[in-house]
């Protein structure tokens, strides 16, 4: 009977063992190791007229598309911001964090980007493809996220269009008035 009850357990064990190694660890989005962000209103929002949030884009905004960026609306910008910057990237890439689109010095007053464009006066940062442009969703398998994070920053910036996110972000600590945030869901068909 005790070598019976100790095979079941040894079995379950092994049972339970296996299952929790085929799950994918999943990491939430954590904006806050961005840096401090200071005189937060968390009023700010960016929304897109194509996707709410958390679904998927239409198919013209990735690999099946133009490679144009999505239509993006911002309000609620605190009024003492002197710019904002805007990234796009994508956690759930094979290598990591993928990307797509990395843009700042926007002026302030600016409410929408228009589908396929940059808004005036604003600067392109060199995304993960190598491009200083909007670089399309299409990812290799299952569906992927792509979060489009708005920042407004008390500064414009002294960057250049060889500026990776991760520049972007060390630049813009202990700058960052308020944030968005809105995810779009993209499936390679």
């Amino acid at each position: 009977m005790f070598k019976r009850t100790l095979t079941l357990a040894i079995l379950l064990s092994f049972v339970l063992l296996i299952s929790a190694c085929g799950k994918k660890e999943s990491k939430p989005e954590d904006l806050s190791a961005v840096q401090p962000i200071i005189n937060v209103s968390n009023n700010m929002q960016i929304t897109s007229p194509q996707f709410k949030n958390n679904e998927e884009m239409p198919d013209k905004y990735g690999c099946k598309g133009t490679n144009i960026n999505p239509p993006l609306t911002i309000s609620d910008v605190p009024a003492d911001a002197k710019s904002l910057a805007l990234t796009v990237d994508d956690p759930d890439a094979p290598r990591g964090d993928w990307v797509h689109w990395v843009v700042f010095n926007i002026p302030p007053e600016t409410r929408e980007i228009a589908e396929g464009s940059v808004p005036a006066g604003a600067t392109q940062g060199t995304n993960d493809f190598g491009d200083m442009s909007y670089g399309e969703p299409c990812p290799p398998f299952d569906t992927h996220r792509y979060f489009f994070k708005a920042y407004a920053l008390d500064t414009m910036l002294e960057l250049n269009a060889q500026t990776t996110k991760q520049d972007l972000e060390k630049a813009i600590a202990g700058h960052i008035l308020d944030k968005a945030e809105i995810v779009g869901l993209f499936t390679r068909k």
